[in-house]
């Protein structure tokens, strides 16, 4: 998630190109021309709802459930329409209107990607099969039931964030309204709210679930939530980017959060001199020499003496694989982008940012940065393909207008960064952790699970750490705050083992926060 040139990136920290949930900002793009959107006129006021009936097995257990997309009406303060929000619910059969059955509002972020991630990769009861490091096969995608799904514990409904997938803007309304931290949030607030009215679910166990800047988005959402008066009962944060701040040129802590992610991508790829057997407890080694000798040493800035920095190069070499010679040219900042390169070079490889465990072939070894995230680029195509083959076939739904999966091209530029603070404060670039912080003080039942895979470097498992535990939290409320890692990237529920492991410590976070 960082770009080539830090000087770069607090321009372009919600500028973004055309794939994944949380794609690169290093990736180059033409000018985008603004003309007019034929999809906003086809969008409708009415709202719509085409059910169908499922079935799933999870647990040895066979599951009825009903399978509605359709689209949810945000009114402004007048009253008038000025979005259609474009959902897809799963509701297990005889739940009953306004029943103590759970349910969860789930999002991808970017900002500007639709939810087909989560959608088509997840929690829901059908998913598209994508179970290795390799490039996935090309058509036909295998879309297969999910046995790991989570509609046991809880009825879903994923939403697309506006302008992506289905969702559109209405009436005198634009994209660009839309486009922005406390926009967005305002959007999916009054979406949630709508969808409780006309599903009678007001008094239902309520969960966010969001991955990627869709964490940004739901730190700040369950606070303006409860503001309105919904009172949820936990939030799951899956690969965490919570303070948009640190991304800031000059400051030396983001290089402190991603050296543990580049010590497990360099474990991983058997590139460390003096190799542990095991990722922990090693990692907790390396993020207490990030977090101690290693910030120390950056915050003497021009100060270092050249011994000082010829002994920690050398440690920063034996976690991260990368020559000393090299770190000491980089002045012991490590750039994402430089590391993604630089690590396995001598084999022509590059490692993906989504997720370093893949590889990927650039046609210049020689060249700075690499020309593409090797995960994104691994996945894009089955998702996009298994999404409308099942949204349009297997669901049947119809609809003039064309699934986005993305609109980063629409969003580049005119993304407003700034977000009003819970203490009313403007911020220029948003920290909703802060949000968090006092949802969770305000409604001391609040649970937040924080999900982390060791091979994201898109949203480093280490930064997300750094966060959530600089939130303040009185010593009664810290219990309510939970961690799970695993040895999968940004999208953790592509790795089998990691999705077996996801499914347990989600059944049991829902018993403890639902009941």
């Amino acid at each position: 998630m960082r770009p080539t040139l830090l000087v770069a990136l607090i321009a372009s920290a919600f500028v973004f190109p055309a794939a994944a949930q949380e794609p690169d900002p290093t990736a180059t793009q033409s000018k985008e021309i603004e003309k007019p959107d034929p999809d906003i006129a086809a969008a409708s006021a009415k709202e719509d709802a085409q059910p169908k009936k499922g079935r799933v097995t999870i647990g040895g257990r066979t599951i009825g459930y009903t399978v509605t997309p359709g689209t949810l009406t945000i009114r402004g303060d007048a009253g008038e329409p000025v979005g259609s929000m474009f959902y897809t619910s799963y509701v297990v059969d005889g739940s009953k209107a306004g029943a103590r059955r759970p349910v969860t509002f789930l999002f991808n972020g970017g900002p500007g990607s639709s939810t087909m991630w989560l959608h088509m990769g997840s929690f829901g009861p059908m998913r598209v099969d994508t179970p290795t490091t390799a490039t996935a096969p090309n058509a036909p995608f295998r879309i297969v039931a999910n046995h790991q799904s989570i509609l046991d514990k809880t009825d879903l409904v994923f939403i697309d964030a506006m302008a992506t997938g289905l969702s559109r803007p209405l009436g005198k309304a634009k994209d660009k309204d839309f486009f922005g931290v406390d926009q967005d949030i305002d959007a999916f607030a009054k979406a949630i709210q709508r969808w409780l009215s006309i599903n009678d679910r007001w008094n239902a166990p309520k969960f966010l679930l969001g991955e990627s800047y869709g964490t940004l988005r739901s730190a700040g959402l369950v606070h303006t939530l409860q503001q309105r008066g919904v009172q949820m009962n936990g939030v799951i944060l899956l690969s965490s980017i919570l303070n948009y701040g640190i991304r800031q040129p000059g400051f030396d802590q983001i290089y402190v959060t991603y050296l543990p992610s580049f010590a497990a991508t360099a474990w991983y790829h058997n590139r460390l001199s003096n190799r542990p057997t095991a990722l922990e407890p090693w990692l907790t080694e390396v993020r207490e020499w990030a977090r101690g000798p290693y910030l120390a040493a950056l915050a003497k800035g021009d100060d270092i003496t050249a011994e000082e920095q010829r002994v920690i190069a050398a440690q920063l070499s034996a976690y991260t694989g990368l020559s000393t010679d090299f770190l000491v040219r980089n002045d012991l900042r490590i750039d994402l982008a430089r590391f993604r390169k630089e690590l396995m070079r001598d084999q022509r490889r590059t490692v993906g940012r989504l997720d370093s465990r893949f590889l990927g072939i650039d046609v210049d070894a020689a060249a700075e940065a690499p020309e593409y995230d090797a995960a994104d680029t691994a996945l894009s195509g089955a998702y996009i393909g298994a999404l409308n083959a099942y949204l349009f076939g297997t669901l049947g739904y119809k609809t003039s207008l064309t699934y986005r999966p993305n609109f980063y091209s629409g969003i580049r530029g005119n993304w407003d960064q700034k977000h009003k603070g819970p203490d009313g404060s403007q911020q220029a670039l948003a920290v909703t952790s802060l949000d968090l912080s006092q949802a969770m003080r305000q409604n001391p039942n609040l649970k937040v699970l924080s999900l982390n895979g060791y091979y994201d470097m898109a949203t480093p498992f280490y930064g997300a750490e750094y966060s959530l535990k600089h939130m303040q939290l009185d010593p009664t409320l810290r219990q309510n705050l939970t961690f799970a890692y695993y040895e999968s990237g940004h999208m953790i529920y592509i790795h089998p083992g990691s999705m077996t492991a996801l499914k347990r410590d989600l059944d049991k976070f829902y018993d403890d926060a639902a009941s």
